[in-house]
């Protein structure tokens, strides 16, 4: 294999972000399960994790596209900038991948079917309309990302669980302040462009209070399970240590902004596993 060949290839996978794309299916079997437990289809579960995966790839290298002039400034190594994967072959590689994701949900619920295509539209209206407008964009991605929870419990028929709910309510506040955080450390490249990010219209420090107070909420809403008697004892053991390492994030912030936004994407996988654990304890009648 010579090194164009490798080298396109590389750039492919770094155009999916494969890593955040198993991620989201991981997040989508995490909803599943705490909505349906053991009594889960195996063909739905499949194609909800694999229609999670395809669709979240597909939205990473559709908004690599949109992105490529402002990445050039704030992250020349992604595949377009630094010429590993041209702007058309993103554009096509990113079809193939949105079908991959069609296909996928044709085995599901029609309820988990309205909402995949709710959520693929949301997804090209937010890298083409929502992305540079204060506050929108980070809303949006915030919804996609708890959304995840929400179609693993739609694919079981379940979308209405209370455990999964507050889950996606959680998700997505600890997204939208990961997203706030993204965007001030983003503000330079950002501003170059022309957009009108939260931070850029508001200011920094503005932009970074509304982030704590999103997160606050959703710490708030992370005990909810365990006061309504959902889940017992065994959740809060990792549910607190959840809310304290999106708090360390929020505190990192200021001064190493990637290190924040890492943290606070550790804390949502930690409290999506409390739930699971939750779940778990429950159907195991411990």
């Amino acid at each position: 294999m010579n090194n164009d060949v490798r080298g396109t290839i590389r750039g492919i996978i770094d155009l999916m972000r494969i890593g955040n794309a198993v991620a989201a299916g991981v997040l989508t079997f995490t909803g599943a399960f705490v909505a349906g437990g053991l009594a889960v289809t195996a063909i739905h579960l499949i194609g909800a994790i694999a229609a999670t995966i395809f669709a979240t790839a597909a939205g990473n290298a559709i908004n690599d596209y949109f992105d490529r002039a402002i990445d050039r400034i704030n992250r020349p190594m992604r595949p377009i900038p630094r010429g590993a994967i041209s702007e058309r072959g993103a554009i096509i590689f990113s079809g193939l991948l949105f079908v991959a994701a069609i296909v996928s949900t044709l085995v599901l619920p029609v309820i988990a079917i309205a909402l995949a295509v709710a959520n693929l539209l949301a997804l090209v209206a937010y890298t083409e309309l929502f992305k540079g407008l204060p506050g929108v964009g980070n809303i949006v991605v915030a919804y996609l990302t708890g959304s995840t929870f929400l179609f693993g419990a739609a694919a079981v028929g379940q979308v209405t669980d209370s455990g999964v709910i507050v889950l996606f309510i959680l998700a997505a506040l600890a997204t939208a302040t990961r997203e706030i955080i993204k965007d001030i450390e983003d503000i330079d490249g950002d501003r170059q462009e022309g957009l009108q990010t939260l931070p850029i219209v508001i200011g920094v420090t503005p932009a970074r209070r509304i982030a704590t107070g999103v997160l606050v909420i959703a710490i708030t809403a992370s005990v909810v399970p365990y006061i309504i008697r959902s889940f017992g004892i065994w959740y809060l053991t990792l549910v607190v240590p959840a809310d304290m390492i999106m708090l360390a994030g929020v505190w990192q912030a200021p001064h190493k902004p990637a290190q924040g936004q890492q943290l606070l994407k550790i804390g949502m996988f930690v409290a999506a596993a409390a739930f699971v654990l939750g779940r778990a304890v429950t159907v195991a009648g411990i």
